[in-house]
C-alpha cells in the first residue's frame, strides 16, 4: 500500500488555495451489476441494474481553472453505446469557463472516455503518470483485453502531445501550485492516479463507484488486482478525513449540491 505522504500546500496553508471542484456529467448509460464488478456471479446475489455516470472534474484555483480529464468524444461514445449529454467543451461553456483558458489537464489514465477530447486543448499541458503513458504506447496496451478500453485515435493525441513537448510526466507523486497533490495508485490501469484538493479527493477510476469501498468489489476492468484493493484501502483511509467523489457513481449528484441546471456537482472547499 501506498504511503499517505502528500508534497505541497493544502488549500488555506498559502496563496492561490483551491476555491471548488466540479464533477461534470457529461454522459451516461444503463448497464447490469455483472457488466461493471469483477466475477460479480461469486457473490451469489442475483443481477441488478445500475447506472454508470461519466465525470470530468474542474478545480477552480485563485488564478486558474486545471481540467482533470476530458472525457469520451461523439464518436467513440456513440460507437459504445454511451448517451451524451453534453459533449465536453460545450459543459465548460454552459458553466462560464471557455475551454480556450485551459492551460492544465491532469491525465488520471489513458482509457477513452477519460482522454477522448484532447484536441480540443491544443495548447494544455498534460500531467500524468510516467508508467501510464508508458503503458498505452506500448505493444502491451494494444493487447484485446486493454485496448478494448481505449481508442486508437486518443493515444494517438497521447503521441502528438509528447511530440510537442506538451506532457510533464511523474513517478508516484507530484504537486502542483495551489496544492493540488496527484498520487499514483495503479490497479485500474498501470498509473491510474487520484487527485486530493484540500479535503477532497477525486478517485477517478481508483474508485468508480462507492460500493467498491463499502464492499471490497472490483470493478470489471483492471491491470493488476492486488494494486486495486491497496487502493481501496489507501481511499478508506483517506475518507476518515476526506471527501471521496467517485469516478462513475451517480450518486456523486446526490452527495453534493447540483449546479449548472443539473449539469455538475459543486464541492467547495469550506465542507459544504
Amino acid at each position: 500500500m501506498i504511503a499517505l505522504q502528500f508534497p505541497g500546500q493544502g488549500a488555506g496553508e498559502g496563496g492561490g488555495a483551491v476555491a471548488e471542484v466540479l464533477a461534470v456529467r457529461y454522459g451516461t448509460r444503463a448497464a447490469r451489476k455483472s457488466e461493471v464488478f469483477l466475477h460479480f456471479d461469486m457473490y451469489g446475489e442475483p443481477d441488478a441494474d445500475i447506472q454508470m455516470d461519466y465525470y470530468f472534474w474542474v478545480l477552480r484555483l485563485g488564478g486558474q481553472t486545471i481540467l482533470v480529464d476530458c472525457g469520451f468524444n461523439e464518436a467513440s461514445g456513440g460507437r459504445r453505446r454511451r448517451t451524451m449529454l453534453c459533449p465536453p467543451s460545450r459543459a465548460l461553456s454552459r458553466l462560464g469557463i471557455d475551454p480556450g483558458t485551459i492551460t492544465t489537464i491532469v491525465v488520471t489514465h489513458g482509457h477513452y472516455d477519460h482522454i477522448g477530447n484532447l484536441p480540443d486543448f491544443p495548447d494544455a499541458r498534460l500531467v500524468m503518470a510516467r508508467r501510464e503513458y508508458d503503458f498505452w504506447t506500448s505493444p502491451m496496451g494494444g493487447k484485446p483485453l486493454f485496448a478494448v478500453s481505449a481508442e486508437t485515435d486518443d493515444v494517438a493525441a497521447l503521441h502528438a502531445a509528447h511530440d510537442e513537448g506538451r506532457i510533464e510526466f511523474f513517478t508516484t507523486h507530484t504537486s502542483l501550485p495551489g496544492g493540488v497533490d496527484l498520487v499514483e495508485v495503479g490497479g485500474h490501469t498501470p498509473g491510474q492516479l487520484i487527485v486530493r484538493v484540500g479535503d477532497v479527493v477525486l478517485a477517478s477510476d481508483a474508485l468508480h463507484y462507492y460500493e467498491e469501498l463499502d464492499e471490497d468489489r472490483p470493478f470489471v476492468h483492471v491491470a493488476d488486482l492486488p494494486a486495486m484493493y491497496a487502493g481501496f484501502d489507501m481511499l478508506r483511509q483517506l475518507g476518515e478525513t476526506h471527501r471521496l467523489v467517485a469516478g462513475h457513481d451517480p450518486d456523486v449528484m446526490r452527495r453534493f449540491p447540483v449546479v449548472g441546471d443539473g449539469l455538475a456537482a459543486l464541492i467547495t472547499l469550506d465542507g459544504s
